[in-house]
C-alpha cells in the first residue's frame, strides 16, 4: 500500500490540474470502489471549485468551495493520470487498462484526471469540512511526521511506558500518521535502533536520532517520487525511485551498508509483516 511519500508525490502531481480548478463534469463509471460512492457523487461535484488540495496521513483531501471535502484514498493499486484533451494523450501505463478507469474528472480548461484502480481497494467520499476531523477515517489519525512537530521529546511522550516493539509503535497510525513498513524499516536502520526493543525504553538521545531519521527518510523519498515496488505511479506515469536507495528493506542476506559494520540484513516477521534489519548495528 502506498505510504506517506507516495501519497505526497501524487498530491504534488495533482496540484496544477486540481487546486484552484473547477469540475466541469464527472464521469462515474461504477457505483462503488472499495465502498459505495456517495449518492449523486458526480452531480454534487459538477461545477465545484477546488480551493485547496491537502494530505492527511495517506489520504488526499480536496477542499471545495461549498465547504465539502472530497476525501480520496489510493488503496493498494490506485493511481491518477492527468491528460489534456486539447493537447492529446501522452503515454501512461494505466492508459492500457481502460477497464480499470473508474472515475474521470473533466476540469474546466481541458484537463482530465482519471482514477485507475485494478484492485479497487481505494475509495472516495464527500465530507462536510466541519465533520472532517470526526470522520471515521480521520478521527484516530496521529501526528503528521512532516508537520514540524515530530522531535525526540514528542516521541518519548508518545511511546512512554509502551511495551510494544518499537516497529509496531511506529506503525500505529493513532500515534504517527502515514508511516508504513518500508520507511519504518529504513528509519530504524539509519537510527541504529532495534525494531524488537520496547518502544517505551527509548532514551532521549535515541529518540532525537530516530525522529530526525524519520523526517530525513520521508523527505528523501518524496524528492525522488516515492518507492515503486508494484503499482505506485506518479501522475505523469513515472515510477518512484527511492527503492534504489533502500538500505535494508527487501535486502535479506545482503551486507549491512553501515560503514564499519560486518553484519548481514535479516528478515523477521512482526505482527504478520516483514521486518528487515541488521542485528549487529541495530542490536
Amino acid at each position: 500500500m502506498p505510504e506517506l511519500p507516495e501519497v505526497e508525490t501524487v498530491r504534488r502531481g495533482l496540484l496544477p490540474a486540481l487546486e484552484g480548478q473547477t469540475f466541469e463534469r464527472v464521469e462515474q463509471r461504477r457505483l462503488d470502489l472499495r465502498f459505495a460512492l456517495p449518492e449523486r457523487f458526480d452531480a454534487r461535484l459538477q461545477g465545484r471549485r477546488v480551493m485547496q488540495l491537502s494530505r492527511r496521513a495517506k489520504y488526499l483531501l480536496a477542499h471545495l468551495d461549498d465547504d465539502m471535502v472530497l476525501l480520496m484514498h489510493l488503496g493498494m493499486s490506485g493511481s491518477f493520470r492527468i491528460e489534456d484533451r486539447f493537447v492529446g494523450e501522452f503515454h501512461h501505463p494505466r492508459s492500457n487498462a481502460p477497464n480499470h478507469d473508474h472515475i474521470v474528472f473533466h476540469m474546466v480548461g481541458g484537463k482530465t484526471i482519471t482514477y485507475n484502480d485494478p484492485r479497487r481497494f481505494g475509495f472516495m467520499d464527500l465530507v462536510g469540512s466541519r465533520d472532517l476531523a470526526s470522520h471515521k477515517f480521520m478521527a484516530q489519525i496521529g501526528l503528521e511526521p512532516l508537520s514540524g512537530a515530530l522531535d525526540g521529546a514528542r516521541l518519548l511522550s508518545l511511546f512512554a511506558a509502551r511495551k510494544a516493539p518499537l516497529k509496531a509503535a511506529l506503525l500505529d497510525q493513532r500515534l504517527i500518521a502515514g508511516l508504513g513498513n518500508i520507511y519504518v524499516c529504513e528509519a530504524l536502520h539509519r537510527a541504529r535502533l532495534s525494531p524488537l526493543r520496547a518502544a517505551g525504553s527509548l532514551k532521549k538521545g535515541e529518540a532525537d536520532r530516530l525522529a530526525s531519521r524519520i523526517v530525513e527518510v520521508l523527505g528523501e523519498a518524496i524528492e525522488v517520487g516515492g518507492s515503486t515496488l508494484r503499482d505506485h505511479r506518479q501522475t505523469d506515469g513515472a515510477l518512484g525511485y527511492f527503492q534504489h536507495s533502500f538500505r535494508v528493506y527487501d535486502k535479506e542476506g545482503s551486507a549491512c551498508p553501515t560503514p564499519g559494520c560486518a553484519g548481514v540484513i535479516q528478515r523477521i516477521v512482526q505482527s504478520g509483516r516483514s521486518t528487515f534489519y541488521c542485528a549487529t548495528c541495530q542490536g
